[in-house]
């Protein structure tokens, strides 16, 4: 197969601009106004690593000078990009592997009146989403099924759609769905792996802000929001899940992450198992 190789460089942190707090501060708020992510005041190191190559290409040599860029509206697609940046997280595929049991379980048992729908909320690099078409893919035997997956990031997303991923990523993918869905790289591309393009083209990804009204996706069958609402404060946890929630059928399954809770966020959903929750 050909793919093409991603170079990885390290930033020197002793070439990085110092940034205040006063400056580190107004980063906070510009995320938390763009995307709803409440960034912890130890992330200093985070922000200075990301956006370092940012003022260089941009010619600023402070951040207080690209936080003005970024505020002038001059270049507005260098604000999609710090925010692409600022909201990028790493994730593996098969992560929290009950969840994948359990849907497994529900698709196998439910009629297939429709084709069941689900949603990969905060979808990354997309190791979530194939995960969950592997799946769907495997128990539907022919039939249709349909996986939308977003994100925030354009940059994440376009990640997602190649599908083409290290090989540490893969480690609890199940060796039959590894075998069959996935294909080995060679010579430049070795320990890495390519998500064979027929199950690629049946996951449609799209970019989505779900801390802003949310588009005509439809409504679907389960929900993944998971590590998404660590990110989030009170408010804006409860304002997502409902927004989130208004596209789960009722009856209908949302997944979190193991160290979520959805305690005083919402009272629409009933406790099945830890971190799966079914809408009433």
């Amino acid at each position: 197969m050909a793919m093409a190789s991603t170079a990885v460089v390290t930033p020197d942190f002793a070439q990085l601009p110092a940034i205040s707090d006063a400056e580190f501060s107004k980063f906070q708020r510009f995320i938390y106004e763009a995307a709803g992510i409440t960034l912890a005041a130890g992330k200093k190191i985070l922000v200075t690593s990301r956006l370092a190559r940012r003022l260089q290409h941009c010619e600023c040599t402070t951040y207080a000078e690209y936080l003005h860029l970024l505020a002038s509206g001059q270049r507005p697609e260098e604000v999609q990009i710090a925010v692409d940046l600022l909201t990028t997280n790493e994730t593996y595929f098969f992560r929290e592997p009950r969840h994948f049991e359990f849907l497994r379980e529900q698709v196998r048992r439910s009629p297939r009146a429709s084709p069941p729908r689900v949603w990969s909320a905060a979808g990354s690099t997309g190791e979530e989403a194939y995960s969950i078409a592997m799946v769907l893919e495997d128990c539907m035997q022919g039939h249709p099924w349909e996986v939308i997956a977003s994100d925030i990031s354009v940059r994440v997303i376009a990640k997602a759609r190649a599908g083409h991923y290290p090989m540490e990523r893969a480690r609890n993918i199940p060796l039959p769905y590894l075998q069959r869905f996935c294909l080995k790289g060679d010579g430049r591309q070795e320990q890495t792996l390519l998500v064979e393009r027929s199950l690629r083209n049946k996951v449609r990804f799209l970019q989505v802000n779900l801390n802003a009204p949310l588009p005509n996706i439809g409504k679907f069958d389960f929900v993944f929001l998971r590590n998404v609402l660590i990110y989030f404060n009170a408010d804006t946890k409860r304002d997502v899940v409902a927004r989130v929630l208004g596209q789960l059928k009722p009856g209908g399954w949302l997944f979190i992450g193991h160290s979520e809770n959805l305690r005083d966020i919402t009272d629409a959903v009933t406790l099945f198992a830890p971190s799966i929750f079914q809408k009433r």
